[in-house]
């Protein structure tokens, strides 16, 4: 049995399996998704799990290279809005327009996890990323420019 971190195999396997630049949707529980998408279902009721909490565990797992949201969001839900400013700080944040995020951005989704969140503007893109310090952490790589920033070596 796993000690900490994500107990849902499902959604475990699936944070696992991505690669840089890979997008994983983490939506609401009225978010339209694909019938050929990859997802990971874990709504059992309203706001149970709810996004916030959702988000917090896949961040403590996965590299964010960005944050992919609704340019809506801001005006529609700013405390939503907010905490994921708080949440991703020093993430670079997309905005897209809110049918774009259920058209576009849904079938460009390697995977989708429902959430059982009734939070409006609640489906939010993240960008996988990359460990920036251990990629080029051999001897004799050579650190690109615009990698220095997110490796803290600015």
């Amino acid at each position: 049995m796993k000690r900490s971190g994500i107990l849902n195999q499902p959604l475990s396997n699936i944070l696992a399996s991505f690669g840089h630049t890979d997008l994983l949707v983490v939506c609401d529980a009225g978010f339209p998704i694909p019938r050929d998408a990859q997802r990971v279902d874990l709504a059992i009721a309203p706001d149970l799990p709810d996004l916030r909490t959702v988000l917090s565990l896949i961040n403590e797992e996965f590299i964010t290279e960005k944050v992919v949201i609704a340019e809506e969001m801001a005006e529609f839900n700013p405390p939503l809005h907010g905490w994921l400013q708080k949440h991703f700080s020093g993430v670079e944040f997309e905005r897209r327009p809110h049918e774009e995020m259920l058209t576009q951005v849904a079938t460009s989704a390697k995977a989708i996890v429902r959430t059982g969140a009734f939070d409006p503007w609640g489906n939010i893109g993240l960008v996988s990323g990359v460990d920036v310090e251990r990629f080029f952490a051999k001897e004799g790589t050579v650190l690109p420019d615009y990698y220095r920033d997110r490796a803290g070596e600015a």
